[in-house]
């Protein structure tokens, strides 16, 4: 039996999907533990591409159950209509659970955070929109509304009727906006209900009856390690925890039940929004990245920022969620450089510094300090073992485990399930 706690360890769309997607083939469950629909997973399989934002990327082997965990925010609409779109390719969601614990996003939600988010001007922190700042805000105010509310009809009614009360007034006396119906949101809800109660369970005792049994668990998280609200670029960043510690939190798991932690890296770095980036570039090497490596968020579609590997970041992750093991992907987008770069430490007001720095403004001033590699300007799509790889490739990643700290033990040859390099088995 082993507990796998899957995270990004950059600022998000390290190509987590795709490494869960692999690791998943091994487990009997899947849970996400965290984030919301401004979160999307992009896998490419046997049945073709995928872009999900709150199924559990495990979805398709129908050997694995897949549950939304207690940390997860989930917009019913949204949740329904993957579900609709996974079915109209064969794929099954029968038993898609979703943890009674799950915080909805109600629809003044996705009001509020468009609200706030101009009222922002131009100090706006790049959200997008889904109502994921104000449905967490709710939940630690103690102010939210969750699935389990769904299966009382009179409960809920009662609980959408106060909050109603409060949110009205926030929109209408601080924004000026329309108020929002009860009887209209409880209907909407009430017909969501009648589609999901089904799957509303308490997890986390098919989560423990698992381990019990010596099940595999895989847990998947969302975003990145630098957007976390406690260790990321605030408040540059997300609403949720994302980082490993949140695996046991978001899915009702003791923290001494997770055996090992897997940080997911590409070969460069990317980022989307608002916010610093150590490593950015600016000229053609950074736009050949993002054109070769179709970096474009999945959920938004903004184009990402893209940079040389960073790993002051990347030890800094190793650090905060105490990596295992490493997967590094997307090795084959750095193909056609003739020399490929790691930042090894910064220079900071005319000091070197090896940490990554906790404000914002020094992170925004830093200045990356680079170790060059050569490149092997070789194809590496169709490898599929290790020592297959080109020297000047296994060299550059023996040195990124190095520089990380932690064993890598697979690595991305391109976007398919298939083109993934096993160096060490996870399980």
């Amino acid at each position: 039996m082993s507990v796998v706690v899957a995270i990004g360890a950059q600022w998000g769309d390290e190509g987590k999907g795709k490494v869960i997607d692999v690791l998943a083939e091994q487990a009997k469950f899947v849970v996400r533990f965290s984030g919301g629909d401004n979160a999307g997973h992009t896998i490419v399989n046997p049945f073709g591409k995928f872009a999900l934002q709150l199924v559990p990327s495990g979805i398709f082997y129908p050997t694995a159950t897949c549950i939304i965990g207690n940390g997860v925010a989930v917009n019913p609409a949204v949740l329904i209509a993957e579900m609709d779109m996974l079915n109209s390719h064969g794929i099954a969601t029968d038993t898609l659970v979703i943890s009674d614990r799950a915080n909805m996003i109600m629809p003044y939600h996705v009001l509020l955070d468009r609200l706030e988010e101009q009222a922002r001007g131009g100090g706006a922190i790049g959200t997008t929109g889904k109502g994921i700042g104000p449905v967490f805000s709710d939940k630690l105010a103690r102010y939210g509304i969750r699935f389990g509310d769904l299966l009382d009809r009179t409960a809920f009614r009662e609980r959408l009727g106060a909050m109603l009360d409060i949110k009205n007034r926030l929109l209408t006396k601080v924004y000026g906006a329309e108020p929002l119906s009860l009887e209209g949101v409880y209907q909407q809800y009430l017909g969501y209900a009648e589609r999901l109660a089904p799957h509303i369970q308490d997890a986390t005792v098919l989560i423990d009856e698992a381990i019990a049994r010596g099940d595999n668990v895989l847990l998947e998280g969302a975003q990145g390690t630098l957007l976390d609200p406690d260790f990321g670029t605030y408040p540059y960043g997300t609403s949720s925890p994302s980082v490993a510690g949140q695996g046991s939190v978001g899915a009702g798991i003791g923290p001494t039940k997770i055996n090992r932690v897997i940080g997911v890296f590409k070969a460069y770095i990317t980022r989307v929004g608002a916010g610093p980036m150590p490593t950015v570039l600016t000229e053609a090497v950074g736009q050949a990245m993002r054109d070769r490596g179709h970096e474009f968020g999945t959920v938004s579609g903004r184009p990402r920022n893209c940079g040389w590997f960073d790993a002051v970041a990347a030890r800094y992750a190793t650090l905060v969620n105490g990596l295992t093991g490493a997967a590094i992907t997307k090795l084959d987008v750095l193909d056609t450089q003739p020399t490929v770069k790691a930042c090894v430490a910064y220079r900071l007001d005319g000091k070197t510094i090896d940490y990554f720095p906790s404000r914002i403004t020094d992170v925004a001033r830093c200045e990356p300090v680079y170790e060059e590699f050569p490149g092997w300007q070789t194809p590496l799509n169709d490898v599929r073992r290790f020592a297959d790889l080109p020297l000047k490739a296994r060299r550059y990643l023996r040195r990124l485990a190095e520089l990380i700290g932690a064993p890598i033990v697979l690595v991305g040859v391109g976007q398919e399930r298939r083109q993934t390099i096993e160096v060490k088995s996870v399980w």
